[in-house]
């Protein structure tokens, strides 16, 4: 299937190409045959990334964020984990007075915030580099509670990297049958 069909139809479903994203962006790292073989499984997994390319820090899709569990490497890990939900959710300042303490020799970490008017402090299990993804599913928690239109995350397991999606669950449905085995 072609992949501007794909992005198309999944752009129709609320995963959009970002602003001043185009096809180029995509194929820039990988070759169109790799889109087309498995239509919407590899896309899906591209577009929580960045444009690798400058200017840096772009993501292709603001809807979707691929997260690397492996991310905890000191202090700020769970404010910068913290502030992707958020921009995935479109609201990028969902979550303030955000602060975070990790101390991976002393096996502590915590997050603090503010998430519609409640103070919130979660401990997050310390393992190594990994982060505590009970702690990621309580930020999307909030998140949803607050969400628009009813739309909450859709999750895709990739091992090591998680993909996120902020989706209307009709709309998630209708992904998850892209991507059935006909």
């Amino acid at each position: 299937m072609e992949l501007e069909s794909q992005i198309s139809r999944l752009a129709g479903l609320g995963l959009p190409l970002a602003a001043e994203r185009t096809v180029d962006d995509l194929l820039h790292s990988l070759p169109r045959d790799l889109f087309e073989r498995r239509p919407y499984n590899l896309l899906l997994s591209v577009l929580g990334a960045e444009v690798e390319r400058e200017p840096w820090g772009r993501p292709l899709c603001d809807r979707a964020w691929n997260f690397d569990t492996e991310c905890v490497h000191g202090p700020g890990a769970y404010v910068r984990t913290a502030r992707e939900p958020c921009r995935t959710a479109g609201r990028p300042e969902a979550f303030t007075d955000l602060r975070d303490h990790v101390d991976p020799g002393a096996g502590e970490a915590w997050i603090e915030y503010t998430a519609g008017g409640r103070r919130r402090r979660w401990t997050a299990e310390v393992c190594d580099d990994w982060a505590d993804t009970m702690v990621v599913g309580h930020l999307m928690d909030d998140l949803e509670q607050d969400g628009d239109g009813g739309r909450r995350f859709w999750t895709r397991d990739g091992g090591q990297t998680m993909a996120l999606y902020w989706l209307h669950p009709d709309d998630a449905r209708a992904v998850s049958a892209l991507l059935a085995p006909a």
